[in-house]
């Protein structure tokens, strides 16, 4: 099972419609004119066809069309790539209104006609007279072909992956060369440049510090001097002070024990006054206006500056800025290895090419064998000593496929040079070739609905037969669903839907009911014989519903 049902709402002279489908083989027929073909015009659009405000029934506001399908398992991974939840069925839903704008929907998530083009071409297959989809679609025959041949060509996908991947690689690898050689002359050049310098970590703090000491050494001096004398007074000095104030108090600590302590703090205090006392002394002694080193400095300090300007970095980040430089220097020269991307490339493209041809010989030994068994279902449609062909041939350039193209070549009758199938003249004969294929392939397919809108047209007799006997066996493979005008095919059908035209004061319109029993072999006699059913055309009709299981035990 796999289209479930379908509802329409205002589309064309259908006013509202919801309609359950089975599996197997289902007819829809009717009289001429009665739309027989809505139905398959209404699952076009429901899945990507072209909009058009004509499709909105007139005096409503839009048409809306709902198709439900199982869910199989092979449209999976469409969905999960596209972003849409996996369920148990598919509800794809289209509105056209009366501007002919669309919007669509992909259970319930909004979607693009051509999201819903891609989804219809995993669900369902048409087959018509001017509709032939898959039959000319490369893609699609060469994916029957490849079934036929009971192939798997994953293998032969991922190894052109992974060449594609080494030949990009080579490819950017060659094409950066010029630019790469910029980059290195470039760095080669900064590098020299800052190397003359020769920055090393914290030098510019300390050329800062000595700098600042050396511009003001005079007020250096002249502090430590004048601190000095500040100190060692003879008279008025701190050291002298604080000697006669400890003197003081150890001269009366025998008599007041608090002068004791006070005058264990002065002593530590004038300690310490002389320990700076001393420092000073040697600070004047060591210390000296030194203009040549400040010269040197100011040399020094203005490269640093320079070069700072220029890469518009602080003077002390030179340092890791030129460190910086050499880590891309390095990565530079690590970042084409050209001998081992060639390695690479010319290894991936042997296997694809291994890969390739496993693929084409499978093709080319199962190629005549598909021939013949198309060309065999022909000879019972009407096409006696007609020839199918699968022509496969090299293609000028490899492909994930590999490298093999294949088309189907046709010839209708005995002495024709078989051609390219979609350019086989007769729409009647493309629509029964279909019909071959779809019978000889209809286990290998991945869509597994099949539509044949008036694939009959043009056929009678045993022909008309054959076509019923072979879309009856199609239908316990695949769900299949026929437009037709020929009883011979209705009959064998196993679900019967009859489209109606109904006139009124309000406009035309076109219902679809299921008919059986009685019903059932009304519409076929009508079929036959035209709008006055008779006993000969009534028993005639019972006889042919019950003839097709007969008819497919004995060729059993």
């Amino acid at each position: 099972m796999a289209l479930r049902r379908i509802t329409l709402r205002d589309f064309v002279i259908v006013q509202v419609l919801e309609l359950e489908l089975n599996a197997g083989f289902t007819v829809l027929t009717g009289e001429t004119g009665a739309g027989k073909s809505i139905l398959v015009d209404a699952l076009q659009l429901a899945l990507g066809s072209r909009s058009d405000a004509g499709l909105v029934r007139e005096g409503a506001l839009k048409a809306d069309v709902c198709a439900e399908f199982d869910c199989p398992a092979h449209v999976e991974p469409w969905l999960s790539e596209a972003g849409y939840d996996t369920e148990d069925f598919l509800l794809l839903r289209r509105t056209v209104d009366v501007q002919g704008k669309s919007r669509a929907w992909i259970n319930g998530t909004p979607a693009t006609a051509t999201q819903l083009r891609e989804l219809g071409d995993l669900l369902l297959d048409i087959h018509g007279q001017h509709a032939w989809q898959s039959l000319t679609r490369p893609e699609s025959v060469r994916g029957l072909l490849d079934a036929f041949a009971d192939v798997n060509t994953t293998d032969v996908a991922a190894r052109w992956a992974t060449w594609r991947s080494a030949q990009k690689n080579l490819q950017q690898a060659l094409q950066a060369q010029a630019t790469l050689q910029q980059e290195r002359e470039r760095l080669q050049w900064q590098i020299g440049e800052v190397d003359k310098l020769a920055p090393t970590e914290d030098e510019w703090s300390e050329l800062d510090t000595q700098h600042k000491r050396l511009s003001h050494a005079q007020a250096l001096l002249d502090a430590a001097e004048g601190a000095l004398q500040q100190l060692q007074g003879e008279e008025t000095g701190v050291l002298a002070s604080l000697t006669h104030a400890q003197g003081l108090l150890q001269g009366h600590e025998h008599i007041e024990s608090v002068f004791s302590s006070l005058a264990d703090i002065l002593s530590s205090t004038l300690a310490q006054a002389s320990d700076v006392a001393h420092s000073l002394q040697s600070y004047l002694r060591h210390a000296d206006i030194d203009p040549e080193r400040l010269a040197e400095l100011d040399t020094r300090m203005s490269l640093w500056m320079a070069l700072a300007r220029r890469y518009k970095r602080p003077p002390g980040e030179l340092p890791a800025l030129l460190q910086s430089w050499k880590r891309e220097m390095r990565q530079l020269d690590a970042a084409t290895d050209l001998e081992q991307l060639t390695s690479a490339e010319s290894s991936s493209a042997k296997a694809f090419q291994t890969a390739a041809r496993s693929l084409s010989l499978a093709r080319a030994k199962a190629a005549p064998r598909l021939s013949s068994a198309i060309t065999k279902a022909m000879q019972g449609l009407g096409m006696e000593g007609g020839q199918f062909e699968v022509l496969v041939t090299k293609t000028s350039e490899p492909s994930p496929h590999g490298m093999d193209e294949v088309v189907f070549l046709v010839a209708g009758h005995p002495g024709m040079t078989p051609k390219p199938i979609g350019k086989v003249a007769s729409g009647g004969e493309l629509s029964r070739i279909s019909l071959a294929i779809s019978v000889t392939t209809s286990e290998l397919g991945m869509a597994p609905t099949l539509i044949f809108d008036e694939v009959d047209s043009g056929v009678g007799g045993a022909v008309a037969e054959t076509v019923g006997r072979l879309m009856h066996q199609l239908g316990t493979h695949r769900q299949v669903l026929a437009v037709t005008h020929l009883p011979q095919v209705a009959a064998q059908a196993d679900q019967h839907l009859k489209v109606a035209k109904n006139k009124s004061a309000k406009g035309t319109t076109s219902t679809v009911q299921e008919v059986v029993g009685e019903q059932r072999v009304a519409e076929i006699a009508r079929m036959l014989g035209g709008e006055r059913a008779t006993e000969t055309t009534l028993a005639h009709a019972r006889e042919m519903l019950n003839a097709p299981s007969k008819v497919l035990e004995k060729e059993a």
